[in-house]
């Protein structure tokens, strides 16, 4: 900026100091040719035979330095001088009136450099046959041009110099925000946001986050950016410990049934009689058809999140309900189970049959597991204009609400916190991620409400007119 304003400063001097120059040169042509014109009428006045006569020069007034000069028809100067101190009048001698040789008598301006006397701006006029040179020195002139290219000068260094020292302390003090911004930026660099848990991150200081400077933007949106990474590493942080805990989980679930196949494998490998070779495989079995569920959820959820495309056909709605709850009631004979369907045979549904069937599969086994022999569960299935409505109520204890904002997220047990009856074994807590994953491959979404007594599970899915390709793959 003051490089700049230096530039300008500059440019300024030098148009001013032309610009007067040009004035000043103008009225001294104003005065050479006023001069040649006394010259002339003085001559026709006192008009004498001595063609080499200066008596003009001598006429009262006339300024110091005024030059005159008779020049005879073929251009030849014949005589000149110039006013000296005390109006005395000098001959100029003849190299200086070589100098003065070429004019035109026409009253055109001409600059000639005069010996020992200087520039002139020099003028012709013609007198009965004879000319007459008048002419003013440019010393004047030049004089005031550089004095004023010296004041112009002084007054631009010291307006410079003063601007510069201003305008370093400003500039200075409004950057004194973005050095703050800029150390906030530093502190936040320094952490490690590789590992550990991180919170509590600087941010820039409220009076540096004014939107209305520059500086203040810069503080919002980096105030900004840090919310951002910091929500984004306490999520990664959550991440990491819901697939801590399902590895935790999963290791115990699968080493069970492997612990039980190892146990019965060595016994029969044994020889032993004590305990039948039908009933150890029939344990085997079991124990494997067990690990088999989990690696087979585990598969199915890595392949929707692929969004692998689903074998879609039409699927009756009602036939699917009536089916599951049959299933459900032959798994959990001590509950009371009811169907309502409030639609037409007719309504049907482009999906994947048994997908869609596992989805409630899975919500109707945790209404059994998760509550206790005698609980009412009811499942209803309707239709709107759009959609297909099916929704799984009990009246068990409920979701508590630390696990309910959470419980279609994998990796999450609910039942821990739900009561169940003694015996019954847990889940892995990717049932009802299966389910919403599902869901959400067939276009469709799931929502559920819990308080003690009253626990809904809701599908909408939407009909088959309604579906678009989009919503038949994730």
């Amino acid at each position: 900026m003051s490089l700049l304003l230096a530039a300008v400063c500059v440019a300024m001097s030098f148009a001013t100091v032309f610009t007067q120059r040009d004035y000043l040169r103008q009225d001294l042509d104003q005065s050479v040719t006023e001069a040649a014109e006394r010259h002339q009428g003085a001559l026709l006045r006192l008009w004498t035979d001595d063609a080499t006569s200066l008596g003009f020069l001598r006429l009262r007034g006339q300024p110091v330095g005024t030059l005159g000069a008779r020049v005879d028809s073929s251009g030849r100067v014949l005589t000149a001088g110039v006013v000296t101190d005390g109006g005395r009048l000098r001959v100029l001698s003849a190299a200086q009136r070589a100098a003065l040789g070429g004019l035109t008598a026409n009253g055109s301006l001409r600059t000639r450099v005069v010996p020992d006397l200087g520039e002139y701006r020099l003028t012709a006029l013609e007198v009965d046959g004879n000319s007459v040179i008048a002419g003013l020195p440019m010393a004047d002139v030049q004089r005031m041009t550089n004095r004023l290219m010296v004041a112009e000068l002084v007054i631009a260094g010291i307006g410079l110099t003063a601007a510069g020292c201003v305008g370093a302390v400003v500039v200075r003090r409004q950057l004194r925000p973005l050095g703050r911004v800029a150390m906030t930026a530093a502190e936040v660099a320094r952490v490690p946001l590789d590992r550990g848990e991180v919170t509590g991150l600087s941010r820039v200081p409220e009076r540096d986050t004014d939107p209305a400077t520059e500086a203040g933007q810069v503080g919002v949106a980096l105030n900004l950016l840090i919310d951002h990474v910091e929500s984004s590493l306490a999520e990664r942080q959550r991440t990491e410990e819901r697939i801590r805990r399902f590895l935790a989980d999963a290791s115990h679930e699968l080493r069970t049934p492997l612990a039980s196949i190892a146990g019965y494998a060595q016994l029969m490998t044994g020889g032993t009689g004590e305990l039948d070779p039908e009933l150890a495989w029939r344990r085997v079995s079991a124990q494997s058809t067990r690990m088999t569920g989990l690696v087979e959820d585990l598969l199915l959820l890595a392949h929707l999140d692929e969004g692998r495309p689903l074998c879609t056909a039409e699927v009756n709605v009602a036939t699917l309900v009536a089916e599951a709850v049959w299933d459900a009631r032959a798994a959990g004979s001590d509950h009371v189970w009811q169907v309502v369907l409030r639609l037409d045979a007719s309504v049907t549904v482009a999906a994947d049959h048994a997908r869609l069937q596992q989805v409630l599969a899975n919500l109707l086994a945790n209404a059994r597991v998760h509550t206790p022999a005698g609980t009412r569960v009811t499942v209803t299935a309707e239709a709107t204009d759009a959609e297909c409505v099916v929704r799984v109520h009990d009246d068990g204890p409920g979701i508590p609400a630390k696990v309910l904002s959470s419980v279609f997220e994998r990796f999450t047990r609910a039942d821990v916190s739900r009561a169940r009856t003694a015996g019954r074994e847990g889940g892995t807590g990717l049932g009802l991620a299966i389910a919403a994953a599902i869901t959400r491959a067939h276009g469709g979404r799931i929502e559920v409400r819990s308080e003690p007594g009253d626990t809904e599970f809701t599908v909408w899915l939407p009909l088959t007119e309604h579906v678009s390709p989009a919503g038949r793959r994730m």
